[in-house]
């Protein structure tokens, strides 16, 4: 039987929107409908769930991803990959204020798109990741 391990590679994906209220109701909504026990969480200006982060603060890029990086090491060999691929500085390896241990790294892709690699600093997983097994039916 074949596993599909998920949940090791995308740290966040992060929407800028231009209505915040409206793009939490549509959101919520949708993701409440595939898990009505979703957590979505909401602060003074962007709205979490899971993986996915909503925000009004600008239109510089309209999205962006985050990979999962294991150290600060991991970063800075993104960062440096990332420019020898043909990618642009959008922010050195270095630590962010996002919240304490945050160490993270920018480059734009080929069509613009902000990528980042993301260290939270020391921590526990629950597990190393999710184990899909299907299911055979009859």
């Amino acid at each position: 039987m074949t596993e599909y391990h998920v949940g090791r590679l995308i740290d966040h994906v992060h929407l800028r929107v231009t209505d915040l209220e409206r793009s939490a109701r549509f959101y919520e909504a949708v993701l409440r409908a595939l898990d009505p026990a979703i957590v979505v969480q909401r602060g003074k200006d962007w709205v979490a769930a899971d993986e996915l982060f909503l925000s009004d603060d600008g239109p510089a890029t309209p999205m962006h991803f985050a990979f999962q990086a294991e150290d600060h090491e991991a970063v800075r060999r993104f960062h440096v990959a990332g420019l020898a691929a043909g990618g642009t500085d959008n922010g050195a390896p270095g630590a962010r204020s996002y919240h304490p241990g945050y160490f993270a790294a920018y480059v734009l892709d080929p069509d613009g798109y902000n990528v980042e690699a993301v260290c939270h600093g020391p921590v526990t997983r629950s597990a190393p990741s999710v184990v899909l097994t299907p299911v055979v039916r009859p």
